[in-house]
């Protein structure tokens, strides 16, 4: 007894340092329950949300100063929605799946352990056991090429989340130019809307005086019901950019953001815009990323070829049978590349190279499409915005001749209100006009692309360098 007591004991001084040992790199369990509320910035959290201006994906952003105590301007609208914006948090997400990813292919194999033990059942005989230790060695040839396809894919994700970044800062400017418009033309088409209302009534007064024709009064009638589904169709539109604009912040319905400022989108020369165009694969995150992702492929596809070759796993044995013989020797497990050859994983992988390569093309091509559409129809806004204008300051001052007019009782209210609508309607195709175009400037710099900030330039390196 005392003799087995020791050896238990010795066999514990060997296998407690080793099992702490292969504990100490383990990974525990925490569970994290799902939040059961509603989790959007809300009016009180706004006001304590602090940006690091250095982690903004533009350098004018990164240049600027967040300070929502004042009001948020086009510029800090921006930098809210780079930290806020719910589809970005997911995209960082996928950002660190993909690394994880990166990591565990850049592991290489666990060996392992075989463990068999015989026991014999005649008398005199010895316990066999098999000891074995083995390794996968295909598993290390395809490392290379599985860690730089996680890599690739590393890149891609990264310069993905840049790109969608960038989108969204330009969704964040268009909808603080289109809140901004709409709170400009409210009032006008109020004005436009009361004027209709006002003249209907005088016109209903003297149509039941007899005074006036039926014809002329469903006239007046038709104008005040477009007048008013008009200024209607405003007020629905301004509650769906105010819903827009919220759900893109990551804030709550029921918060009202003070917007100050104008929007900031001033017309780049054709010279910029050119020389933007022509590098123009150097500067969009998407177009880089899909290189990125079309290396990840090629190294996948470099995988599957190498994984024709048999699967292999070489490692030693030590063992002893029930006469008291001690043996040792290597083992050797090796596929036979019979019927298989991985020759379907070959052609899938080269398919999908084929098509991420058509979608570079596709999506290269229509970048350049859309550049050209953009810049056709901005010229196209600017004049018809040279031309509106050029027509505002007649139009108001009919309607500022008319009002004098008409309280001099020298002009009827007819004619009065439609000098006074003539002006108001042009008014709001003047700022009509400007946010087109203002939204048009900053659709066309997204598309265009800025400077590949330094947070992602080991992306962009890592693409350029693998695609030579």
């Amino acid at each position: 007894m005392p003799v087995f007591n020791a050896a238990a004991a010795a066999r514990l001084r060997v296998l407690v340092p080793l099992c702490a040992m292969l504990l100490g790199g383990c990974t525990w369990y925490h569970r994290e329950p799902l939040a059961p509320q509603d989790t959007s910035t809300s009016a009180r959290t706004l006001e304590r949300i602090q940006i690091d201006p250095s982690t903004m994906p533009l350098p004018e952003l990164a240049a600027h100063r967040f300070d929502p105590s004042d009001g948020l301007d086009i510029d800090e609208v921006a930098m809210l929605a780079v930290a806020n914006n719910p589809d970005l948090k997911l995209a960082r997400d996928d950002l660190g799946i993909a690394r994880a990813q990166a990591y565990s292919a850049g592991l290489l194999p666990d060996p392992q352990l075989s463990v068999s033990s015989d026991y014999p059942g005649a008398a005199g005989a010895t316990r066999a056991f098999n000891y074995g230790l083995s390794i996968d060695v295909m598993a290390i040839v395809l490392r290379s090429a599985n860690k730089q396809s996680a890599d690739a894919t590393v890149a891609k994700t990264d310069l993905g989340l840049l790109w969608q970044e960038w989108q969204i800062i330009a969704q964040a400017r268009q909808l603080f130019i289109k809140t901004r418009f709409q709170q400009d033309t409210l009032p006008l088409l109020q004005q436009q809307r009361d004027l209709a209302r006002t003249r209907y009534e005088r016109m209903a007064e003297a149509h039941r005086d007899g005074n006036l024709t039926d014809d002329t009064l469903s006239a007046a009638l038709t104008a005040y019901s477009d007048a008013r589904k008009q200024y209607t169709d405003a007020e629905r539109a301004a509650e769906q950019t105010h819903h827009d604009l919220n759900a893109l912040l990551g804030l709550s319905p029921e918060v009202q953001l003070q917007l100050t400022g104008s929007e900031d989108a001033t017309e780049l020369p054709d010279a910029t815009l050119d020389a933007a165009l022509a590098k123009l694969t150097q500067r969009r995150p998407d177009l880089i990323a899909l290189q990125a992702g079309y290396e990840a492929q090629e190294q996948k596809y470099r995988a599957a070829i190498l994984s024709q070759f048999p699967s292999l796993s070489v490692g030693f044995v030590r063992a002893r049978d029930t006469s008291n013989i001690y043996t040792s020797g290597f083992q050797i497990n090796l596929s036979l590349p019979i019927f298989n050859r991985n020759q379907g994983n070959v052609a899938i992988e080269k398919a999908t190279r084929q098509r991420l390569r058509d979608e570079y093309q596709s999506r290269l091509n229509q970048a350049y499409a859309d550049v050209a559409h953009m810049r056709a129809d901005s010229v196209i806004l600017t004049h018809q915005l040279q031309q509106t204008e050029a027509a505002l300051p007649d139009v108001d001052l009919a309607a500022r001749h008319a009002a004098a007019a008409y309280a001099q009782h020298n002009l009827v209210l007819g004619a009065y209100t439609d000098a006074e609508t003539a002006a108001l309607t042009k008014r709001v195709d003047v700022a009509t006009l400007r946010e087109s175009l203002a939204e048009q400037r900053v659709g066309l710099q997204a598309l265009l692309g800025s400077a590949i900030p330094d947070a992602f330039t080991s992306a962009q390196t890592f693409t350029e360098t693998h695609a030579k």
